[in-house]
C-alpha cells in the first residue's frame, strides 16, 4: 500500500523564519512572511495531488491518508525538493522521476551484464536487453523465440515482454567500440521485438536446443594481433562458460579465418558455424548473445569470469587446439644451447643488421630458429616452433602477439623502436609479465633508428618523441610505425642477450 505524505497544516510561523521582534516591529514584513508561507503550502498541496495522481494502482481506493508530523526546520527543504521535483511532473508523460528511469537503467544494465556472463538466470521469455557500459563493447542478451533474418540483418525476437513498444536495439558486434573509422565497416545488425508469437513470423529451418553467440570477423582481422585481441580471447570470454554447449553465429565469415583457428574454435563449440551473412535460411535460437565481452589487451581477468579462468587457460586451449601439448603445463625443454626464435618484418620496422645480431646471438650461446610468417602459414607450425623456444625476439608489431604460444618461464625480448615505449609495454610488456614470461625491452636511440638520418638532431622527433604521439595515433603511426627501422648497437644489445642467456641457464639449474 502506498503511503502519501501531507504536510501538517501551519498555525504559527516557525522560528527559523521569523524572530518574534521582527513581528512586533515590522507588520509589513510579518504579512509579506505569511504570504510567503502560505504560497508554499499551496504549491506543496499541489504536488500531494500530483503524488496521489501517481502512486501506483495497487493502492487501495478506500486509503485515507493521514497526517504525517514532521520537524519545522525540515519543511523548507522538503518544499524547495518538491518544488523541484515539479519540472519532471509536468515535463514527463510517465508516472514516474527521472531519476527512477535512471535507477532502473543502471539496474537494467547490471542485471543485463549478469545474464550474459551467465552469473544469474532469467526464466522469463521475450527478453531483450543490452549492456552498453563499457567502452571498448556492446553486448546484447536474448532470451525466447529468436529467428535469424539475414536478408534484412535482423534477429528477431517473437512474443517480446514488450510488444511491440519494445524498443529496437542495433549493435556491431565488435570489440572496438571507441574507433569509429573501424566501427563504420563492420555489418549493424537489428534485434527487432514483437508482440507476435512464433507461427505468424518466418518458418525455422534450423531449430537449435541450444544457445548462440553472434559476433563479427570483420574489421581488423587479418592482423594477428587484432585476430587475437578483439577476435579469438573475446570469444574464449564469452563462450567458455558454455562448455561447448554454443552456436556460433558469424558475421562477415571469412573461410581463411575458419581455416586458420577452427581447430581452436571447435574446442570452444559442439556445433557447425553459421555464416550469418551467406546462409539465408531461418535457424531459430531458445537464447542469444550479440556482442563479445573483453578485458584489455590480450589480457583475461579472473575477477570477470564466471569460473575464474584466465589467460593462462587461453594458452592452454591454443596448445590443445593446434595438437600440441598444453602450453602452460609442459616444462620447456632442456637442451646443449638454449633456443631463440627471431620474428623478422620486411617492410617497417625492420632489423637492418640482422645477420650481425643473429652472429652475436650464436656468440652468447644460443641455437638461432629465424621466424617469417604469413597470413596462410598455420598457427600450429609457430606454436610448435615457440612451444620449444626458451626465448623470442622480434621488433614491436603484430608478430609479437605470438607471445601467447610461450611457456611460461621463457624470455621474450622486444626491440622498441623510437617513440613506441608506451605501446610496446602496454600491448605486450605486460600481457607477457602475466603470463609469467621473462620480459625484457631493448629501447631503440635516436642514433639506432633509421630517423635519425631523416631528422635534424634538434627535432622533436628524435629528442621529445612525446610530443610528437601526444598529436594522435595518426601522427604516431605515420612517424614511427611505417617509416622507422632499426639498426641495433651491437655491444649494448650483447650485454642484454648476455643477461637473457644467464637467466634461462640459472633457470635451468632451479629446476
Amino acid at each position: 500500500m502506498a503511503h502519501h505524505h501531507h504536510p501538517r497544516i501551519i498555525k504559527s510561523l516557525p522560528p527559523v523564519f521569523v524572530k518574534s521582534s521582527q513581528v512586533e516591529l515590522d507588520p509589513k514584513k510579518y504579512r509579506l512572511y505569511r504570504s510567503f508561507i502560505l504560497l508554499l503550502l499551496v504549491l506543496s498541496a499541489g504536488l500531494s495531488i500530483l503524488r496521489l495522481a501517481s502512486s501506483s494502482s495497487a493502492s487501495s481506493p478506500s486509503f485515507s491518508p493521514s497526517l504525517v508530523q514532521r520537524p519545522p526546520d525540515t519543511f523548507l527543504v522538503e518544499t524547495v525538493r518538491d518544488l523541484e521535483s515539479l519540472k519532471t511532473h509536468f515535463s514527463s508523460n510517465k508516472n514516474h522521476l527521472q531519476v527512477h528511469e535512471e535507477e532502473e537503467g543502471v539496474k537494467k544494465s547490471h542485471s543485463c551484464s549478469s545474464l550474459i556472463d551467465g552469473t544469474s538466470t532469467s526464466g522469463e521469455e521475450g527478453l531483450l536487453c543490452c549492456d552498453r557500459s563499457h567502452y571498448r563493447t556492446d553486448v546484447c542478451y536474448m532470451r525466447g523465440d529468436i529467428r535469424t533474418s539475414s536478408g534484412s540483418s535482423s534477429i528477431l525476437l517473437y512474443g517480446s515482454r514488450d510488444g511491440d513498444n519494445g524498443t529496437v536495439e542495433t549493435i556491431r558486434p565488435y570489440t572496438r567500440k571507441w574507433e569509429t573509422s573501424v566501427m563504420n565497416t563492420i555489418q549493424e545488425v537489428k534485434l527487432q521485438p514483437t508482440k507476435s508469437l512464433g507461427g505468424s513470423g518466418s518458418r525455422c529451418d534450423v531449430r537449435h536446443k541450444v544457445p548462440a553467440i553472434a559476433f563479427s570477423t570483420g574489421g581488423y582481422t587479418g592482423n594477428v594481433y587484432h585476430e587475437f585481441n578483439d577476435g579469438m580471447i573475446p570469444l574464449y570470454i564469452t563462450a567458455e562458460r558454455f562448455k561447448g554447449e554454443v552456436v556460433l553465429v558469424v558475421l562477415e565469415y571469412h573461410s581463411w579465418w575458419k581455416t586458420k583457428y577452427g581447430k581452436v574454435v571447435r574446442k570452444l563449440t559442439n556445433y557447425k558455424m553459421v555464416d550469418f551473412s551467406n546462409d539465408g535460411r531461418v535457424h531459430c535460437f531458445p537464447e542469444m548473445i550479440v556482442g563479445l565481452r573483453i578485458h584489455g589487451e590480450l589480457s583475461i581477468d579472473p575477477k570477470f569470469m564466471p569460473n575464474g579462468r584466465g589467460i593462462q587457460d587461453f594458452q592452454s586451449l591454443l596448445g590443445q587446439g593446434f595438437g600440441g601439448v598444453a602450453t602452460a603445463a609442459a616444462p620447456l625443454p632442456k637442451r646443449a644451447h638454449p633456443k631463440l626464435a627471431i620474428f623478422i618484418r620486411n617492410k617497417s620496422r625492420v632489423m637492418q643488421n640482422l645477420r650481425n645480431i643473429v652472429k652475436a646471438c650464436e656468440r652468447i650461446g644460443f641455437d638461432v630458429q629465424i621466424l617469417n610468417p604469413k597470413r596462410t602459414t598455420p598457427l600450429s607450425e609457430i606454436q610448435a616452433a615457440l612451444g620449444s623456444a626458451d626465448a623470442m625476439l622480434a621488433v614491436h608489431g603484430a608478430a609479437m602477439t605470438h607471445l601467447l604460444f610461450m611457456r611460461p618461464g621463457a624470455v621474450l625480448v622486444q626491440i622498441v623502436p623510437l617513440g613506441l615505449d608506451w605501446a610496446a609495454d602496454s600491448y605486450y610488456g605486460e600481457p607477457a609479465r602475466k603470463l609469467g614470461l621473462k620480459y625484457v625491452a631493448y629501447k631503440v636511440a635516436p642514433e639506432e633508428s633509421s630517423l635519425y638520418k631523416e631528422y635534424d638532431r634538434r627535432d622533436p622527433v628524435l629528442t621529445d618523441p612525446n610530443a610528437i604521439t601526444s598529436k594522435g595515433w595518426s601522427e604516431t603511426k605515420r612517424v614511427y610505425l611505417d617509416r622507422q627501422n632499426v639498426r641495433v648497437n651491437l655491444r649494448r644489445f650483447s650485454r642484454l642477450m648476455t643477461e637473457a642467456h644467464t637467466h634461462i641457464i640459472t633457470s635451468r639449474l632451479q629446476r
